[in-house]
């Protein structure tokens, strides 16, 4: 009995895991056409610019 519950919990726990990696691994750059970047907010703007100049800065992405 004290297998079977040990057993359950952890594939319980297993199943929560997520693959690991690195930045530059796992990212890419974000890249929009242009009527993608005239629709955007100051919001996603800013975050798609920092998720770029960190790639930049990480991995070498280029402009």
């Amino acid at each position: 009995m004290v297998k079977a519950i040990a057993w359950m919990c952890f594939v319980t726990l297993t199943g929560c895991t997520t693959v690991g990696g690195s930045f530059c691994a796992i990212e890419h750059p974000i890249r929009l056409a242009r009527a993608e970047v005239e629709t955007l907010s100051d919001a996603s703007t800013t975050a798609i610019l920092a998720h770029n100049e960190k790639g930049a800065k990480l991995c070498g992405w280029k402009a």
